[in-house]
């Protein structure tokens, strides 16, 4: 058995663990406070929240995330944990991402793998997670590696390339314009369930700015969320998207050029995501979302740069990722003593 712990953020984490959770071959059951999935069918544990508008020193003095105290829905979401735990005796635990979950299983005695983040990982708390992590799990290539870590993390780090729930997916026949590249007239913004810094009257510029080409809008406060946004990606011209690792992931599972602007997050993590990206020369890179007369050169460039996602996503990420978990939870299961009789 794996428990696999997925955060509530955005939706990424739960795609991501259900593509993994795909190529393993044992029993994986998901620990969340996401609404469980319909298309999910293995074994699942709700977790109360444990969000709070006051919280009472929420880090410990800064060595951990969130840890706030007294706080009823935080101390039964680590006791539920902990009785799954001690009633299934997993053979390996994940954490995607939680450094207080991680540590929960590894004081338990559990080995952990953690999903690694792009960002300034150094804190203390990270530090803690990524230290006491037997295997870390890196949804990036290895040819562009997160600058500044300690070796020691390099040393037990796997990369998988992206991983996303359309890798093997056919693409739809798209329709090819002047480049013979892709329609070509179509801009799909993807902003994703997390939250976003663009309004709707930036959005209504760069379209107005842009008359060739038609805008549609994926995730906005405005708009109603789509959950299969495949055939859009493949049928766009570029896609103007976030850095989350997911949505960068589905960019390049559709192998469309992209136009991606970092959005503010905890540790500069996307901002670290569009500085590999640019020094690949996977994507155009924004800082920041351009005026309206910058679009039309963005869009240009966008289409004009050379297709290279597949350095990204070799495609079988999530398979890479099963096997790394196959394989440690295989060891650890012939490592532990027998149970007493």
């Amino acid at each position: 058995m794996i428990g696999y712990y997925v955060h509530h953020q955005g939706r990424g984490h739960l795609h991501r663990a259900q593509c993994i959770a795909a190529h393993v071959p044992g029993p994986v059951t998901l620990l969340s406070s996401l609404p469980r999935p319909d298309a999910w069918r293995g074994p699942w544990v709700d977790l109360p929240p444990d969000t709070a508008a006051e919280p009472v020193d929420a880090t410990a003095r800064g060595r951990l995330h969130w840890v706030p105290l007294h706080h009823d829905g935080h101390r039964e979401r680590m006791g539920i944990i902990a009785r799954w735990i001690v009633r299934e005796r997993p053979a390996l635990f994940v954490s995607d991402v939680s450094v207080e979950a991680a540590a929960l299983a590894r004081l338990m005695g559990v080995p952990v793998v953690v999903a690694a983040m792009r960002g300034d990982r150094r804190d203390e708390a990270h530090r803690l997670g990524y230290d006491l992590a037997d295997a870390l799990l890196a949804p990036w290539p290895g040819s562009l590696p997160e600058p500044g870590w300690p070796a020691h993390w390099h040393a037990k780090t796997v990369h998988t390339g992206s991983i996303s729930r359309y890798d093997g997916r056919p693409r739809p026949t798209r329709r090819c314009g002047p480049d013979g590249r892709g329609a070509g007239n179509e801009v799909v913004v993807m902003l994703g369930a997390g939250g976003a810094d663009v309004t709707p009257e930036q959005l209504q510029e760069a379209a107005r700015a842009t008359p060739g080409w038609s805008w549609t809008v994926l995730g906005g406060p405005d708009t109603p969320w789509v959950e299969d946004p495949w055939p859009l990606l493949c049928r766009a011209g570029v896609v103007v998207t976030h850095a989350g690792q997911n949505a960068i992931a589905e960019c390049a599972a559709a192998r469309v050029p992209a136009v991606v602007i970092p959005q503010d997050r905890p540790h500069g993590e996307q901002r670290a995501t569009a500085r590999a990206l640019a020094r690949g020369g996977l994507a155009t890179v924004c800082d920041a979302w351009p005026g309206p007369h910058e679009w039309p050169a963005l869009l240009a460039e966008a289409v004009a740069r050379p297709e290279r996602w597949a350095h990204w996503s070799p495609g079988d990420g999530a398979e890479q990722a099963g096997r790394l978990l196959t394989e440690r939870a295989a060891r650890y299961a012939r490592q532990a003593p027998c149970a007493p009789r």
